[in-house]
């Protein structure tokens, strides 16, 4: 297989002007070792987005003690009981290792968001929000928003191996994101298109020639790895399409006035803080369209939250607190996991502010929360807790405490994506395959 130069870019012509597009990283570049809408009448659109809290959750603290709709709400999920009816919550559904090693606080994470165990972050397969993103997320400016509470800048969205989906840290930095430069007021009274996207809406086209002729010299892999990178060329040039014509009216919508600047770093009190900023403001970016797509990540998996004015994180409390006799768990770590879920409510709250139609902006979003793990002193991948939230403009059906007892955690993942309206039959691989959705779920 001939050698290209890591310089090499597809060329083309737009509107009598070179253009040019650069490529991925390619095994072809390496060496041998592999190593150098209401306005419109149309239906409210549906959202999806994950919330991810690190270091999972005290049991008998969290679990229901009954299924159905008539169980009594535990200690640390109290937050959350102005949303029951329209919440479900999942527990005893692992994700299965078929003999490959349990990587804390990784493994189970990306197992739920892939369906197959994950063992490192070279993840073998795009999650599911990336999935339902390429089925909902057509027609809004941003594919999707990641964002992370505690200024660590990771999240947990995958389409290839080893490209996460890049997050936002400030709530200043995500506001200019979004209501900054190319932000257009859906109900303004004029409206001008960005000359530079007419510029660059075609690229993709221009090269085709160009583009044509280097698959003919890539190998399979490089040319499955071209296929997504032109697959989310071509979305970009869509989403750069939409900025040639004026967005619809958005019902409620008002500009949202800049955050203050804050401190972002781990400690709770900033990153709750934070968190409820960002929340507030992707609320309003989904409201008027930016995006139909969000992951939400309020700790990283090996959570690094802290107290004031301590050293000792909310991770390090789970492997070196010991367990109070009394309470049979460790009250520390405890106190983050519930923490945490306070956060959940304050998420949620958000999107329940804002008015969308008959109802409300959480009336027509399904967001997926889940840990990266059971109880965190054992990091155990089986029981990791799970909450579905939202409506889902009537796609799911929410309320209860569904137990799975050993079941894999792959059904959710398959029963969300096909709410979603993602054709899929079977989903994950091994003993995460499937193709039982979880009935009382998808309406």
């Amino acid at each position: 297989m001939t050698k290209l130069s890591r310089r090499t870019i597809l060329r083309g012509m737009v509107n009598g002007a070179k253009v040019g597009v650069a490529l991925p990283l390619l095994d072809i570049f390496l060496d041998v070792n592999g190593q150098a809408l209401a306005a419109t009448g149309q239906r409210l659109p549906v959202r999806f987005g994950t919330w991810i809290w690190g270091c999972g959750f005290v049991p008998q603290r969290w679990i229901p003690a009954t299924e159905g709709a008539d169980y009594v709400m535990p200690p640390d999920l109290a937050p959350l009981e102005p949303y029951r009816k329209q919440m479900a919550i999942f527990t005893g559904f692992d994700v299965k290792l078929d003999g490959v090693a349990n990587k804390p606080h990784l493994t189970g994470n990306l197992g739920l968001r892939t369906g197959i165990p994950v063992p490192t972050e070279n993840v073998k397969a795009p999650t599911l929000d990336v999935l339902i993103s390429d089925v909902i997320g057509q027609g809004s400016r941003f594919r999707s928003i990641e964002l992370s509470a505690s200024g660590i800048e990771r999240s947990y969205s995958y389409r290839g191996s080893s490209s996460p989906n890049p997050s936002e840290v400030s709530p200043v930095a995500l506001y200019q994101r979004i209501f900054g430069e190319g932000f257009q007021d859906p109900n303004a009274a004029s409206f001008t298109p960005d000359p530079r996207a007419m510029v660059r809406q075609s690229v993709l086209s221009a090269v085709k020639e160009d583009r044509e002729r280097l698959m003919k010299r890539l190998g399979s892999s490089d040319r499955h790895r071209m296929e997504e990178y032109f697959a989310s060329v071509r979305q970009l040039e869509q989403q750069l399409a939409l900025q040639l014509e004026p967005p619809a009216k958005v019902e409620h919508f008002t500009m949202p006035a800049p955050p203050p600047k804050s401190v972002v770093d781990a400690d709770i009190e900033n990153v709750m803080a934070n968190h409820k900023l960002m929340a507030g403001l992707l609320a309003q970016a989904l409201a008027c369209n930016q995006t139909r797509v969000f992951n939400m990540l309020f700790s990283d998996t090996a959570s690094n939250l802290r107290r004031s004015a301590s050293s000792d994180t909310h991770h390090t409390l789970t492997h070196e607190e010991p367990v109070n006799p009394k309470l049979g768990y460790q009250e520390q770590s405890a106190w983050f996991a519930a923490r945490s879920m306070e956060a959940c409510r304050d998420f949620v709250d958000a999107l329940a502010a804002i008015k969308e139609g008959d109802g409300t902006l959480l009336d027509n979003t399904l967001l997926f929360a889940h840990s990266d793990c059971s109880e965190a002193k054992s990091h155990a991948v089986e029981g990791i807790p799970m909450l579905v939230i939202g409506g889902a403009g009537g796609r799911v059906r929410t309320g209860y405490h569904k137990a799975g007892r050993a079941d894999a955690a792959s059904r959710i993942g398959l029963s969300l994506q096909q709410a979603m309206g993602v054709q899929v039959e079977n989903w994950g691989t091994a003993s995460m395959n499937t193709s039982r959705t979880v009935t009382e779920l998808v309406a």
